[in-house]
Parts: structure tokens; sequence; C-alpha cells
């Protein structure tokens, strides 16, 4: 199906990690023009060649989400190259501490999470929206979590900014909704990565006596459809909210998780 996404304007920030890639080259498969942005642009170079090598244009832009005066910037940047921005995608995110009860959460480590996934996704959202209500069109996309629809024990900084998240999406939604603008949180469960492999799998595996298949399918088994999402999955949740296909749909959660947050 063609998502008519062919020369759309598209920015992705954290496109150099976890699903970033997938994401950023899913959106040049389909023809868009991409900005890239990211606190290092270095690591960003790979990405970017590749977006180019299946013939899209890319412009990196040096940002910190978490600084408004650079999310302006990317934001005019990207105007200057491309004359508009159609999408913004937020996939910049920060994991946060990882096992520790709320009690052992140290107030740096609350902060710093909430910086990147809340705030940032306020400042970038902030740049953009007042170029796509001038042009009566823009697409946004949030990347949260299913962590923040059900909650996780170990993760409640994370949790917290993704529940936030959401809120941030839906008010924005009712503001933007009268300027034909569509806004909406998308909430990976687990994905099957580099972390997955070399944390998740190798945890259960020690903690069960389990080989790797075994430690996948233990995992597999809290989702409905009994297996674990990929990045591509991710990214097609993105192209489709980020298309005209949804043009009816707007402030809504979409877990692709293969059903443990909505069930």
């Amino acid at each position: 199906m063609d998502l008519g996404l062919k020369d759309r304007v598209v920015i992705v920030t954290g496109p150099s990690k976890g699903l970033g890639p997938a994401i950023s080259l899913a959106f040049a498969k389909e023809g868009c023009r991409l900005v890239l942005a990211s606190r290092d642009l270095d690591a960003i170079e790979a990405i970017a060649m590749k977006a180019e090598g299946l013939g899209t244009q890319v412009l990196p832009v040096r940002c910190d989400v978490t600084v408004p005066t650079e999310t302006d910037r990317m934001a005019e940047r990207a105007v200057q190259q491309f004359g508009r921005i159609d999408a913004l995608v937020n996939v910049a995110s920060d994991t946060g501490p990882i096992g520790d009860a709320t009690w052992n959460t140290s107030p740096e480590e609350f902060e710093h999470t909430m910086q990147v996934n809340l705030l940032g996704c306020f400042n970038t959202m902030r740049a953009v929206l007042p170029r796509m209500i001038a042009r009566r069109y823009g697409k946004i996309i949030n990347v949260g979590g299913s962590y923040g629809m059900r909650g996780r024990a170990g993760r409640m900084a994370y949790s917290a900014s993704k529940w936030g998240l959401r809120g941030v999406t839906k008010s924005a939604a009712l503001e933007a909704g009268p300027h034909n603008i569509n806004v909406n949180f998308v909430a990976p469960g687990m994905v099957d990565d580099e972390r997955f492999r070399k944390k998740w799998v190798p945890e259960a595996m020690t903690q069960f006596g389990y080989d790797e298949h075994q430690a996948e399918a233990h995992h597999a088994q809290e989702y409905a459809l009994r297996r674990i999402s990929t990045d591509l999955d991710v990214a097609n949740a993105c192209l489709f909210l980020a298309s005209d296909m949804s043009r009816q749909i707007t402030g809504v959660d979409l877990p692709v998780d293969g059903g443990w947050a909505a069930l």
C-alpha cells in the first residue's frame, strides 16, 4: 500500500539508538526527506548515509532536546532546508534506572529521565507546532512505552515520564486538532533488539536455567500473540500515524506490544 509519504519532511529525534535507526530508515524507504536530530552528529553519520543511499535527502542537525534554544534552531533549519515540516517523530529517550525501587532512585536520576523523555518532547513540539499551524497541517508521533500504560516495578522514573508524555500528547491533540494537526502516542513493548538479546535473554537463562530459545519463549508468554515485537513493527506504526491514512486518528495510545498493555 502506498502511504503517500513521498517527499514529506519528517523530523526524527534520537535517530542513532534503540528504535531510532529502524524508524528513520522506514521513513527514508517511503521517500521522505529527513531531519535527523541528535546531540552527537558523529553517531548519526551511519544512519544518514544509509538513508541517502535509499535516494532521499537528509539534514543532520545537532540538537539536545532538553534545550529549548536548540529545538527552536532545529525547527528553523528544517524549514530553511526543506520549506516546511510535515511530521515530527519523537524517539529520543532515556531508559532511566533499571531495577531500582522508588526509594533507591536518586532525585538526579529521576530528573534526568523526565528531562529527556518529557521535557524533550515538549520542547520539540513547542518548536514545530507554530510552523504546522501556519500551514494547517502536521503529524506528531511521540514514541513512549507500554510501561507508561501499565507501570512496571523497578522502572518508576521511566514509567512516570511515559505516563506524563501520554498526557502531553492528549492535551496537545485537543489543542492542535482545530488546526488539522494529529498528535498520537506509540507505545512499544519489549522489542527484539540488542538490549533484549544481551540483557533480558541472558538474565532468563541464568535465572531459570533456560537455553536461549527457552528464554525467548519465556518472555513471549507475557504477550497475547506469543511473540516479541521487532523495531520494524514500531516503525510501521509510526509510518501509519504520519500518513493521511490516519487522518481521523488523534490523541490515541497505540500499543505495539503483541497484546500486553491493553489486555
